[in-house]
């Protein structure tokens, strides 16, 4: 608390105290404060290729040829790029970049600095997070680049053009290790650069260099890192924070009479248990049985945990994975579309009584001389998160099962995942390029994504250290057909294997809660005009965002 306290303090040092706030002036001196979920201390990192990079590297430092509105049904939008053509076979794209951009140190952008990041990622597997696989990426001159790829590719588009951070040549070529290098001065052609860092804060700036014209409006951004729920929910209402996405208990009473704090909700992602669920990888703990998973899924109960955590604002998941509304069409098996709201104790113990866990005396089960005891990790002050592992602690004992809530730094915690250093971990299953199945599937359950304990899992998300031929082949043939009824065979065929197995246990559609105060920009995204999904933490989209932002009057 007193941590708390010293960096509310020092927030109010910059900013009013008010919860009407004040307007910060004129365009040239502008700034937002922003909070993205980071607590405990920052850890300085650039690079895009790696897990643990800082949220504005992909957005406000490096932008997409193209940028995807997931929010909404519209096309994707021409960013560094303004055409891309396939050829019929899938085997070969042609790409035309946006003349008159540079980069934020000045030098001229064009598309050999495109070819040059495609052909990086062809040549190093280890920043390859999706896997795609290239036979060449070149530059046929200064607007043209020509990408190869040894199959049809169709699949992959949204992966190239929407999620591939662009970087420039000039820097990279000089960077030894991709793979690791913390990229410590970053060049980009986005909106932004970085102005200055600490552990506790950073503060990006608008880049002079950058290729729209007057954009962008607010100066400065500056992102900090809070202790927990209390201490943004109190930054928020004093004014020192601008923008956020935190589940706040009680957020309607709490914004009531603030005329100047809005929010929105955008559920998006399944909140789910992690599970590191390979020991052929290195994962030990009871959660590599599949009986365990299972019993895990059947036991919880859903509604009484979106009553207790989620404050009544979470949708039904599914085993699929699949957002059910959104996604429908793709959900082969109507018994898949959903997750049981009610939880089932007979049929998860009678899962865990064939497999062999038996009740001890205290009620927690054990097998071959060890317990059923679980832990399971989130971050200190989620307190949304926090709220779901201690109810479904109550709610496991009833099938014997002990689970063991922790609670971690959110670099602690991501670097676990990363690394597989843990049983279980709350965590949500994010968005893919676009909304085609593919997206969720290739890069958290292909074997070609996973990695063994103790190596990074890479930013492809595949922590579960998944490994499965029958979804690796299905995957495979997804990938290289844009007809949608064979892709649907396979994903089927994927369904079916990933609702037994669970590598990743859903819960529930997670609220997306983001919260703003206009008292010093306005232009935030609303339920009426999703121009980009608002979570403070979405990279990608926050480009979007802050480029319609404008300076209060």
């Amino acid at each position: 608390m007193a941590a708390t306290s010293a960096l509310l303090l020092s927030l109010a040092a910059c900013s009013d105290s008010s919860s009407e706030g004040k307007s910060t002036g004129t365009a040239a001196n502008s700034s937002i404060t922003i909070f993205n979920g980071a607590t405990g201390t920052i850890v300085e990192n650039w690079n895009p290729f790696t897990p643990t990079f800082l949220q504005p590297t992909n957005g406000l430092i490096h932008e997409p040829l193209y940028y995807f509105n997931l929010a909404t049904e519209a096309k994707p939008e021409p960013i560094l790029a303004t055409a891309y053509e396939w050829a019929p076979d899938g085997k070969t794209l042609t790409i035309t970049t946006r003349e008159g951009v540079k980069w934020s140190d000045g030098q001229p952008f064009s598309a050999k600095d495109v070819a040059f990041t495609f052909d990086l990622i062809r040549r190093t597997p280890a920043i390859n997070s999706g896997g795609t696989k290239f036979d060449s990426a070149t530059a046929k001159d200064d607007k043209t680049v020509v990408l190869t790829f040894p199959q049809n590719a169709f699949t992959e588009e949204a992966s190239i053009i929407g999620n591939t951070p662009i970087v420039p040549e000039h820097v990279w070529s000089k960077i030894a290790d991709p793979g690791k290098s913390i990229n410590p001065n970053p060049v980009g052609t986005g909106p932004y650069k970085l102005k200055t860092f600490s552990a506790q804060s950073y503060v990006m700036e608008k880049n002079p260099n950058y290729w729209v014209a007057g954009k962008p409006e607010i100066a400065n951004v500056r992102y900090i890192a809070l202790a927990t729920a209390d201490a943004a929910s109190a930054a928020l209402i004093a004014g020192q924070v601008d923008w956020m996405s935190s589940f706040l208990p009680g957020l309607e009473q709490l914004l009531k009479d603030k005329k100047n704090l809005a929010y929105v909700n955008t559920p998006a992602l399944t909140a789910s248990m992690f599970t590191c669920s390979n020991a052929a990888m290195g994962c030990s703990g009871p959660q590599t049985d599949v009986a365990v998973r299972q019993a895990l899924y059947h036991a919880i109960d859903r509604e009484q945990l979106n009553k207790l955590a989620g404050g009544g604002f979470a949708g039904k998941a599914s085993p699929t994975l699949l957002l059910p509304d959104r996604d429908k069409k793709w959900i082969t098996d109507e018994k898949l579309v959903d997750t049981p709201p009610a939880p089932h104790p007979e049929m998860a113990n009678e899962i865990l009584d064939k497999a062999g866990w038996a009740k001890g005396a205290d009620g927690i089960r054990a097998k071959d001389g060890k317990r059923l005891t679980l832990t399971i990790q989130t971050v200190t002050g989620w307190s949304d998160f926090i709220s779901l592992n201690d109810a479904m602690a109550q709610q496991l004992k009833a099938v014997g099962v002990e689970l063991k809530p922790t609670q971690l730094s959110w670099n602690e915690w991501n670097n676990n995942q990363v690394q597989g250093k843990f049983q279980l971990s709350l965590d949500s299953i994010g968005l893919g390029a676009s909304s085609n199945p593919y997206y969720t599937y290739n890069p958290r359950y292909h074997s070609r994504t996973a990695a063994k304990v103790g190596a990074p899992a890479g930013n492809s998300g595949n922590y579960a250290r998944y490994s499965n031929p029958v979804v690796d082949k299905a995957i495979d043939a997804a990938a290289i057909t844009n007809d949608e009824a064979a892709q649907k065979a396979q994903y089927a065929i994927i369904q079916t294997e990933i609702a037994r197995d669970l590598p990743y246990i859903p819960i529930y559609l997670n609220s997306m809660l983001t919260e703003f105060n206009t008292a010093n920009a306005t232009g935030w995204p609303t339920n009426d005009n999703k121009y980009a999904l608002p979570a403070s933490w979405k990279q990608w989209d926050n480009r979007a965002v802050l480029l319609n932002l404008k300076p209060a009057k």
